[in-house]
């Protein structure tokens, strides 16, 4: 993660939730505490470099220990983070801290439980720009944690023909055809197809990554061995976790799934707070 946008981040994020001070834990402030950052069920952990940040631009002050590692299993009652000093300063960052660790492990949590249901397949799990405005590059490590691949991080990385483009090119052809001559001849060119026709016409103009978008697994199958290996596959579209061992099994390389980041649940994980 870019530290440089980590703490503008935090800063953001303090600035909405303590604004002009914290009223109530003013009152704590000649009070040493220390505290604690526990795991309330089996998460893998991710963001605590992030919570680390929180507390030292409340407080310079409070002292901060780890007890784990970004990416490491913790089951219920693990202690996570350890942090000491005024209970004033704990009490203000405790919010924004766990707010960024609970969603930072959830996505991982929910990520590992894809992986684990690809084991052995050879396919990756991978993530999509379906992220919460401006914490994208949070999540995707978060991902990453999760055992999981980054697709791209912005529009820059890389180019990916999607329906849309298509429709304003006028044709899979044509929108090839433009976006090779505009993205230069360092990128590779991905296609959006939604039937085998299309991926037909996607391998005659030379693409680089098929995508079968929203594929039932039997004519996922087709289009894989229809491919041979001339393209790398992806899958997209509606997997759930019921559903990815069966589109691994198709032959596909990657499994992008939007779900890791937009609906990926918190982690349960609690804050104690004790005078010191």
């Amino acid at each position: 993660m870019n530290p440089v946008v980590v703490k503008r981040l935090v800063a953001q994020a303090l600035e909405e939730d303590i604004g002009s001070g914290d009223i109530t834990g003013m009152a704590f402030g000649g009070v040493p505490a220390i505290g604690r950052f526990v795991a309330e069920g089996n998460i893998i952990v991710a963001g605590l470099a992030v919570a680390r940040e929180v507390f030292r631009q409340v407080d310079p002050e409070v002292e901060v220990e780890l007890e784990t590692a970004d990416g490491a299993a913790a089951t219920h009652g693990d202690v996570l983070l350890a942090c000491s000093g005024s209970g004033a300063a704990l009490l203000a960052a405790e919010r924004v801290a766990l707010n960024f660790v609970q969603r930072m492990s959830g996505i991982a949590t929910l990520t590992r439980h894809y992986v684990e249901a690809v084991a052995g397949t050879g396919a990756r799990v991978a993530d999509t720009r379906k992220t919460t405005p401006g914490l994208r590059m949070l999540e995707k490590h978060a991902v990453r944690m999760g055992g999981g691949h980054n697709h791209r991080m912005g529009l820059a990385d890389g180019v990916l023909i999607k329906e849309n483009h298509i429709a304003l090119a006028g044709s899979l052809a044509k929108a090839v055809a433009h976006a090779r001559r505009h993205a230069g001849h360092g990128y590779r060119i991905e296609v959006e197809t939604t039937s085998l026709d299309e991926v037909r016409q996607a391998l005659a103009h030379g693409a680089d990554i098929i995508m079968l978008d929203n594929f039932e697994p039997l004519a996922m199958r087709e289009a894989v061995a229809l491919i041979g290996g001339r393209a790398m596959v992806e899958a997209s579209g509606g997997i759930t976790l019921n559903t990815i061992r069966a589109v691994a099994e198709t032959g596909v390389n990657v499994i992008s799934i939007g779900r890791l980041t937009h609906s990926a649940p918190a982690a349960e994980i609690s804050m104690d707070i004790f005078p010191a």
